[in-house]
């Protein structure tokens, strides 16, 4: 398992794939048309991973890990580069 501080840019994600051809380039689960953000909002709404799993049984539990690992990077990376207003 990786740490907290391993994830440094997109090259660090093996199971979330950016594709212009899948889904217009939208971040995606190992190019599976499962886009990241669906996953992140199913566990946001109270969805287990095992419910998840259930619904997309090509999923795996270490894609739905990575999925969250990649929405706390992107918010981080996005919100890093905001200048704060006084």
């Amino acid at each position: 398992m990786s740490s907290f501080h391993d994830f440094h840019d997109l090259h660090d994600f093996q199971r979330v794939t950016l594709d212009p051809e899948v889904l217009g380039g939208c971040a995606c689960v190992r190019n599976l048309k499962i886009p990241v953000w669906r996953i992140v909002m199913m566990i946001a709404y109270g969805m287990t991973r095992e419910e998840i799993i259930e619904e997309y049984p090509d999923l795996e539990a270490d894609d739905i890990h990575e999925s969250l690992r990649y929405a706390a990077w992107l918010a981080e990376e996005t919100t890093a580069t905001w200048e704060r207003v006084a």
